[in-house]
């Protein structure tokens, strides 16, 4: 007897302890009472009523990712591609996920499937290859919107891979090729323009300058000439000052008539200079001679 009151008491422990929890960091447990829901936990410890209250679902509220695998899509100009597709969702409401739809994650990719084929059948190749982002906004909002219902918020949806088929990429890489070839060649032909205009514009800029330099180099000696002159005439200007400020004899205007007959000798020109007092002979023999010639006019004839 008192081995099954000791099995009994070690039974209801075992019991008790079973059914304290500890809901985790970032998760939740959706709770059923006799196979109705009751209620959700949130983190942190709980008591669950035993063999009344069970824990239907734990849910994680962290941010999930679903890498689908490609799918085939036609254009709306009839080409086929492989299109695979990557899902960023997060459970909001976990009693929504838990009884909102069976399988939330195949729902997911059955929508996301359904949804690529349409909007992308309403584009052509050109279109799809250059509208990713548009086609993501358009494809989150679908399943954000039909995800609703069963306590899922879609974040983002990315187009992973367009896989178009070979030949549609060998005639996308020749163009391409061909594209780049046409750009090289007008870069080529810029350069060598941008070359040609900046030789034209270096050798004008060129001449500029060696007229300038040569036009103040003229400038200056002018004015070199114009000052030495001026500093010359200053000069005697300054001698003759102070040569009437002294009074100057005879001697230094002999002197300086000297001086100044030997500058004016010293050219190569023919000069013929007459002193002042050959001069006064010369007019002095004109007046004998006219003094002559009135004599003989008033003498009589016989």
């Amino acid at each position: 007897m008192p081995y099954l009151i000791i099995a009994v008491v070690l039974i209801l422990i075992l019991v008790v302890i079973s059914c304290i929890k500890i809901v985790p960091q970032a998760n939740a447990f959706v709770i059923e009472r006799l196979g109705t829901y009751n209620s959700t936990w949130a983190t942190g410890p709980h008591i669950k009523l035993p063999f009344i209250e069970r824990i239907a679902r734990k849910v994680s509220l962290k941010e999930q990712v679903l890498d689908f695998p490609p799918q085939p899509v036609i254009t709306k100009d009839n080409v086929t591609m492989q299109i695979d597709t990557v899902v960023y969702f997060q459970i909001t409401d976990p009693k929504l996920y838990a009884y909102g739809v069976e399988s939330p994650i195949s729902a997911i990719e059955n929508l996301s499937a359904t949804t690529l084929r349409n909007i992308i059948g309403e584009l052509e190749l050109d279109n799809t290859l250059t509208a990713r982002d548009s086609i993501n906004k358009k494809i989150r909002s679908i399943l954000d919107e039909a995800t609703d219902a069963w306590g899922i918020k879609v974040n983002r949806v990315e187009l992973k891979n367009i896989l178009p088929p070979r030949e549609i990429q060998d005639a996308m890489e020749k163009q391409m090729k061909a594209e780049r070839e046409r750009r090289a060649k007008i870069l080529d032909a810029e350069g060598a323009k941008r070359s040609e205009i900046l030789i034209a514009e270096g050798n004008k800029a060129s001449a500029i300058l060696r007229a300038e330099a040569m036009r103040e180099s003229k400038i200056i000696e002018a004015q070199g000439e114009s000052e030495a002159i001026l500093a010359v005439q200053k000069a005697y200007a300054q001698s003759l000052q102070m040569l009437n400020e002294v009074s100057p004899t005879d001697a230094v205007i002999a002197l300086k008539s000297l001086e100044a007959f030997q500058k004016a000798a010293d050219g190569k020109a023919t000069k013929i200079i007459i002193p002042s007092e050959i001069q006064s002979l010369a007019g002095l023999a004109t007046s004998i001679k006219e003094i002559a010639t009135d004599r003989n006019i008033q003498k009589p004839k016989l």
